[in-house]
């Protein structure tokens, strides 16, 4: 994006504290790695550092975060790429601008206290699958797996439960059979009830061949409604400069110390198995915030056969992202 003067005409203004213009942002469940760099950079002091005043506002998952957008409570989201997609096929624009994650990171696993003998996704029929919320990524991901496995989806009951230590509950306690789950959630699950079975892991760019039939699916980003980028562009070039400054620091840095930045209540209790997790979250992330090539096909692929709307709808990928 080229430099330009700063505009703040939408959901954006100085502050009596820094003099600086505001940008409130919605993050989709930000104690989970997905996020990790959003957080980072602004632990960091990036935000800042590049001329914008960030307020960071938690949600329990990505659909409930796209709501405060439409809702004006937010200017942007920190969320998945995808509904940039999904949100296109019904006639929204929304933009992403900044890419922090090239693999999704999201792994299904089976709940170490069900009762029903679940070894595969087709085994899911009848069963209760926990995700961060409705609507949000990880239900998307989930109903991609169950169709292309030829489930349907009225035979699998799903249910919201968060990302964190709620997610953790409820794998533990058998309110859920199995769920989508990102770490450090679903490696503090395992830490305590040993190893558990993976139906699809995409934390790797194997397996999201395996899950998408590419190495590369563009996860987390920062997107926003095309009227805010519009009036707000020079803003959004900022939070994209802080993002890239924050992954390039996350290159050149050990996954302890990026463990140090990150407020002490994120690692659940376990400093080291944080700290591990990031180390194994590293390939994830992208190295330089773009999008990468034929990122944004490989997304409306899989959300295809999961929404009817994007089934349906002429989609210009191209004007889903701002690179």
């Amino acid at each position: 994006m080229a430099a330009v003067g700063f505009l703040c005409l939408v959901g954006c203004g100085g502050t009596p504290e820094s003099g600086l213009p505001r940008v409130r942002m919605a993050v989709g469940g930000q104690t989970q790695l997905v996020y990790l760099p959003t957080t980072l950079t602004e632990r960091l002091g990036h935000f800042r550092a590049e001329g914008v005043d960030v307020t960071l506002t938690d949600f329990p998952g990505g659909a409930k975060a796209l709501e405060a957008l439409w809702g004006g409570s937010a200017d942007v989201v920190s969320g998945f790429y995808d509904h940039t997609i999904q949100m296109a096929a019904e006639g929204r624009k929304l933009k992403a601008f900044v890419v922090m994650q090239r693999l999704p990171g999201l792994v299904l696993v089976v709940s170490p206290a069900t009762q029903k003998k679940i070894e595969s996704v087709k085994d899911l029929r009848g069963a209760v699958v926990g995700v961060s919320s409705p609507g949000s990524s990880t239900s998307l991901f989930l109903r991609y797996l169950l169709l292309r496995e030829g489930v349907k989806l009225e035979e699998v009951s799903e249910t919201g439960i968060g990302m964190a230590a709620a997610a953790i509950v409820a794998m533990e306690s058998g309110k859920v059979d199995a769920a989508v789950m990102a770490d450090p959630a679903f490696s503090l699950l395992e830490g305590r009830k040993g190893r558990l079975r993976v139906l699809s892991d995409t934390r790797t760019a194997d397996g999201v061949e395996r899950a998408f039939g590419a190495r590369e699916y563009p996860a987390a980003v920062l997107y926003s409604t095309a009227e805010w980028m519009a009036a707000n562009r020079a803003a959004a070039e900022a939070l994209a400069r802080a993002v890239r400054r924050s992954l390039a620091w996350m290159q050149q840095s050990k996954p302890e110390e990026i463990a140090a930045k990150m407020p002490p209540e994120f690692a659940g209790g376990d400093v080291a198995l944080y700290t591990a997790s990031i180390g194994r979250a590293m390939p994830m992330y992208s190295r330089d915030g773009r999008m990468p090539a034929g990122g944004p096909e490989t997304v409306l692929r899989a959300l295809r056969p999961v929404l009817p709307k994007v089934a349906a709808a002429q989609i210009d990928l191209a004007d889903t992202f701002v690179d």
